[in-house]
């Protein structure tokens, strides 16, 4: 069985194990999607209505724009792995709530371990405070963190705005592109 299959069996066991309430309002999970040997996982909060209808994560305009700043810096997002804290879309596209992302926290670090990302890239602050509670995004963007956890193989961590917030901000898509830049170092 090839890595994308064994992928794929892991998103299948985990959607069946998950526990979170958005389980039962969504059309579908959204699995990660993407490059199971990448060297960059992007990771995002949750799947708003287009990933919901697709059943892929960043579809919508965010996803667009990611692909652009993708294209800036060499790489295609077949190059990369992209996938959300919490794998079902929130009603109304709201924030997800903890004991949501309590229960997809599991299946995020599944993913992870089997990936075995060099770096990880949060994009935005409800991905990033997942990981790191005690950041604020305003002051951790476009730094690069290096920490060790216990259930997932990766240390190297960049948090940056998330492309929705930079879509309709020309101040922030343009420190977004600037942090983006950082990725390839």
């Amino acid at each position: 069985m090839d890595k994308y299959a064994k992928l794929k069996r892991l998103h299948e066991k985990q959607h069946t194990k998950c526990s979170c309430g958005l389980k039962t309002i969504a059309i579908q999970p959204v699995f990660g999607n993407g490059n199971p040997e990448a060297k960059v996982v992007f990771i995002g909060e949750a799947p708003g209505k287009k990933e919901d209808e697709t059943g892929v994560p960043f579809m919508g305009a965010a996803g667009k724009f990611l692909e652009e700043m993708l294209e800036t810096i060499g790489m295609k997002r077949e190059q990369i792995y992209i996938t959300n804290i919490v794998k079902y879309r929130p009603p109304n596209n709201r924030d997800p709530e903890p004991n949501e992302k309590d229960a997809c926290r599991e299946w995020l670090r599944k993913e992870l371990s089997f990936i075995k990302p060099k770096l990880i890239v949060f994009l935005g602050r409800h991905s990033m405070n997942d990981f790191f509670p005690d950041l604020k995004i305003s002051n951790a963007h476009g730094k690069l963190i290096i920490k060790k956890f216990a259930h997932i193989p990766t240390t190297h961590f960049l948090p940056l705005y998330h492309p929705a917030a930079a879509l309709y901000n020309g101040k922030m898509r343009k420190i977004l592109m600037e942090d983006f830049k950082k990725i390839p170092k």
